[in-house]
């Protein structure tokens, strides 16, 4: 296999491109717009994970029902913090950014593209 990536379909591509972009301080790899002004298909490097994000079209359904999780391990805590603070806008939070059981830094939400997340050290 050469790779592996977490494809999300969305309503605002172009927006969820950058909200995920400035989370996760990703490297844009690719953009190829469609013609109705979103994006056929995109990939951004989130900490050498592959993020694709294409726009919604008809017979999908909006976000997912399976969360995307990064575990960031110990001296990952500034990341986590970052993501949470640029997703956390319109978002419907499950755990906000603090302790668990399994991690002193941690957080689950499903954001404004109804994408769930969970991010932890």
């Amino acid at each position: 296999m050469k790779r592996s990536m977490m494809q999300m379909y969305v309503k605002g591509s172009i927006e969820a491109v950058e909200l995920y972009r400035r989370a996760f301080d990703a490297k844009i790899l690719g953009l190829y717009p469609d013609e109705d002004g979103g994006y056929m298909h995109s990939e951004l490097d989130a900490f050498g994970q592959i993020l694709a994000v294409s726009e919604l079209q008809n017979g999908l359904s909006a976000g997912n029902t399976m969360q995307f999780c990064f575990h960031f391990g110990e001296g990952g805590e500034e990341h986590v913090r970052r993501a949470y603070e640029v997703l956390k806008e319109g978002a419907v939070i499950d755990h906000p950014l603090g302790p668990c059981d399994y991690s002193p830094c941690m957080f689950s939400l499903k954001d404004k593209f109804s994408v769930c997340w969970c991010l932890f050290v």
